[in-house]
């Protein structure tokens, strides 16, 4: 499993990133770079994560850090799939 691709191909999914979701890299900003990664989206991608994954993510394992960057959100779902 190529968790790095298949992140981008959920936020690509949630948010329609087109060849953006493509170029992302580890030090891709997320929040606050990307207009379509609002507050209601950071739900959507979070539901799609949980859902493609197959993990669950409570209230505490959420952070502003999380959606930092693409490298920080890749990490996350690394965490989660332990």
């Amino acid at each position: 499993m190529d968790i790095r691709k298949e992140t981008a191909a959920v936020l690509d999914a949630v948010l329609n990133l087109g060849a953006r979701a493509a170029s992302l890299t580890d030090d891709s900003p997320l929040l606050g770079s990307i207009p379509e990664l609002d507050s209601m989206a950071v739900v959507a991608v979070i539901t799609s994560l949980e859902e493609h994954f197959g993990f669950e993510v409570s209230d505490d394992d959420i952070d502003g850090s999380t959606f930092q960057t693409f490298g920080s959100l890749v990490g996350f779902v690394s965490s989660k799939l332990g």
